[in-house]
């Protein structure tokens, strides 16, 4: 599986869609959308893979620390709050983020009480068995591993799993910017 990953290196202007300062290959179909990126559905990235296209960037969503970072009463149901953050999630796999266009490969990290929470095609939940930041480094490593230029992204505002991720190349945002 990684020499398939490894060989689908192409530099971010060869990307069949868009990027935040304009269309690439594949250019702007109607209505200013880029071509091919609002077709896409469920189980894409596994086709894409099958097919040799980029695979597109890693969103890494550390659950119990946005879950936690509004006092909506989560602690009630860890788990209610999880599907929750799992739902909303769906729309940013599609749109993504203003600092990394979708669509992105989103990965939800659970533990604890949230850890019976399904997945779903677009967004994949990952239990975390012992430390959900252990876990979430190890996400990113082996997406690093296995194509060090694809671009990964967590969110979390626990400052030591930021420098932890940051040292292996991976980009962070806080819980704000999926909690829209």
């Amino acid at each position: 599986m990684r020499s398939a990953i490894s060989s689908m290196r192409v530099s971010m202007g060869s990307l069949p869609y868009g990027r935040p300062d304009g269309p690439r290959a594949g250019g702007a179909g109607p209505a200013g959308r880029v071509a091919g990126s609002a077709e896409r559905g469920p189980g894409w990235h596994a086709q894409a893979m099958r097919e040799n296209e980029a695979a597109p960037a890693l969103l890494v969503v550390d659950g119990a620390n946005v879950v936690g970072s509004v006092p909506d009463g989560w602690w009630r149901d860890r788990r209610g709050a999880a599907e929750r953050l799992r739902d909303a999630l769906v729309a940013v796999a599609a749109r993504g983020l203003p600092e990394r266009p979708g669509p992105l490969e989103v990965v939800l990290v659970v533990e604890g009480a949230a850890r019976s929470v399904a997945g779903l095609p677009e967004v994949r939940v990952v239990e975390a068995g012992g430390s959900g930041d252990d876990r979430i480094v190890e996400l990113v490593r082996e997406a690093r591993a296995g194509d060090p230029a694809r671009a990964c992204l967590v969110v979390t505002a626990d400052r030591e799993l930021r420098a932890r991720v940051g040292a292996l190349g991976a980009d962070v945002t806080g819980p704000r910017s999926v909690r829209r």
